[in-house]
């Protein structure tokens, strides 16, 4: 057995893993591309939801940051970051513990798209006695939510914050189009789409009187191929920190770039059917099918060795709770490997996010060639 071996052999599968030199390397990636250009990068950390993570990911430990819910806000904000964008619509229920963040220290701002969600901030921000920032999220692409560009209903918003007892911070915006787009070239036309929009729309809030400090735009394909960024005062980009097999498929990265691994054993065949299965199902690697639409469709993820080497050839082609069925892709005639009982692989998934999701903790490999493996613990909730 390799030293590398031995680790392994110590963690009960499926168990998720983390290569720590491909994540350092894609987190000072996007840092040196955005920082180069002069405009602060905003980590989204969603995907992580890991303080360990965190730790690495920011540069100083206290922010800026991105969250998708207020549990996230909560560990992070307990950890020390002090500069908080919670990234999805505000409803009025949560601004009591927005609040509360907010008065431990937290600068944690809200996003909306509505003059009902305006309001709710207004009034919220008067009762509890406290200018709750709140960020007007855009729709640049149709993808999801957001006021339309040129819509005046952009200022109506502003204006309600502004004039209230709330703070109009900013405007927003997330190019999620990019997702279902390949190649650099469409990646980086889709990123003026995105930076337009937004200058545009804080361009309108100013010509209106009112204050827009904050331009925030982001994905994490459009963050990597932009180019010009006038007008712009932060990126945000999250999965980028691992990647995964939907982002390779577009391009925004390499498969080697990919820093997220499920372990899995092998626990029996079925030999006419030239299946291998593994102890690793949807369960393990989520139900996530983001790669069907792909010229290539990966099934439930890519196969590896258990040093991380992709065997050509298979995938997870059939997931059930606890179960998945590895063989090789239709069409394929190299030569599969034996994989008999016991024998460990590792899985490339479809997307880090809905894969790490189903995990309480990292089982880390360490850069340190050798070193033990560590365990980063991660959480979940809302």
């Amino acid at each position: 057995m390799t030293v590398q071996d031995q680790r392994l052999a110590e963690v009960q599968t499926p168990a998720l893993l983390l290569d720590e030199a491909k994540m350092t390397r894609n987190i000072d990636r996007l840092a040196a591309h955005v920082g180069g250009k002069g405009v602060m990068l905003r980590p989204h950390l969603k995907t992580a939801k890991s303080t360990d993570v965190a730790r690495r990911v920011l540069t100083d430990g206290t922010g800026p940051a991105t969250v998708s819910t207020l549990a996230e806000a909560e560990v992070f904000a307990e950890m020390g970051v002090r500069d908080i964008i919670y990234a999805v619509g505000i409803t009025p229920d949560k601004l009591g513990r927005v609040a509360a963040l907010r008065d431990k220290g937290c600068d944690l701002s809200v996003l909306l798209d509505s003059v009902a969600q305006a309001q709710a901030v207004a009034e919220a921000s008067a009762r509890l006695g406290q200018a709750i920032p709140a960020l007007i999220e855009l729709d640049c692409d149709g993808h999801r939510s957001g006021v339309a560009p040129g819509d005046p209903v952009l200022v109506e918003i502003g204006r309600i914050l502004h004039e209230g007892a709330a703070e109009l911070r900013g405007v927003l915006t997330h190019a999620g189009e990019s997702y279902e787009m390949t190649g650099r070239d469409v990646h980086r036309a889709l990123a003026e789409v995105e930076r337009a929009a937004a200058v545009g729309a804080a361009e309108t809030l100013r010509a209106a009187g009112l204050p827009c400090p904050v331009v925030s735009i982001g994905s994490t394909p459009t963050a990597h191929a932009i180019e010009d960024l006038t007008g712009v005062t932060e990126v945000r980009a999250g999965v980028y920190v691992f990647f995964d097999l939907v982002q390779a498929g577009i391009g925004a990265c390499q498969q080697d770039d990919i820093a997220l691994s499920v372990l899995t054993t092998v626990i029996g065949h079925q030999q006419q059917k030239g299946w291998v299965i593994t102890d690793a199902g949807w369960m393990a690697m989520s139900r996530d099918r983001g790669t069907a639409a792909h010229a290539v469709d990966q099934g439930y993820g890519v196969v590896c060795d258990e040093a991380g080497q992709p065997i050509p050839g298979l995938t997870v082609i059939k997931a059930n709770q606890e179960h998945g069925i590895i063989a090789a892709r239709e069409g394929y005639e190299g030569e599969v490997p034996d994989l008999p009982l016991g024998t460990r692989l590792r899985i490339l998934p479809n997307h880090a996010c809905a894969t790490a999701a189903q995990y309480g903790a990292y089982h880390v490999i360490p850069s340190a060639p050798g070193a033990p493996l560590l365990t980063w613990p991660r959480f979940g909730g809302w």
